[in-house]
């Protein structure tokens, strides 16, 4: 309006009640959702085959610099990164997540295997540490699948009391 100056309020009923009450609501921590204290990213599932590679690959080599190719050690991050992954999958996309992890802890062992002799020596010691870590991997597998899952049955049971709700 030409008369107003500027930051002045129009006459007649301010919003300004309403907006904030729609604000509480939206920030204001109800029963049903848990209060998140950790980051949430969500990723596709290239995004976490992506993340969780780069981050095994990672903890290979620095595996491999620190403690001189700790295969143990290898394995006991590998569950973390396996949670993560899976907790930070879409739900869309959480099939994924136990597809994905094994291929990582693979793709870390690149810097750990212990090989001699060129391409063939370090893919038998990259197969003799699949072999030999079996459990490990096994362990971080299962912990992205059940993750995944609980994640999942998690999201069809809120999908079907939204619906019931609606229906009533």
């Amino acid at each position: 309006m030409p008369g107003r100056p500027a930051g002045a309020r129009p006459s007649g009923r301010s919003g300004a009640p309403r907006r904030l009450a729609a604000a509480a609501r939206r920030t204001a921590p109800t029963g049903d959702r848990p209060v998140r204290r950790l980051p949430n990213p969500r990723l596709t599932g290239l995004g976490g085959g992506l993340f969780c590679g780069a981050v095994m690959l990672l903890l290979g080599a620095l595996d491999q610099l620190l403690f001189g190719s700790s295969l143990t050690f290898y394995g006991v991050l590998f569950l973390p990164v396996s949670a993560l992954t899976a907790l930070w999958v879409r739900g869309g996309d959480l099939v994924i997540a136990p597809v994905v992890v094994p291929i990582a802890f693979t793709v870390g062992l690149l810097a750990l295997a212990d090989g001699s002799g060129g391409v063939g020596g370090h893919l038998g010691g990259l197969v003799t540490a699949l072999a030999t870590q079996a459990g490990w991997l096994y362990g971080g597998t299962l912990v992205a699948g059940v993750i995944a899952t609980v994640r999942r049955v998690s999201m069809m049971r809120r999908r079907i009391a939204q619906r019931r709700r609606a229906a009533v």
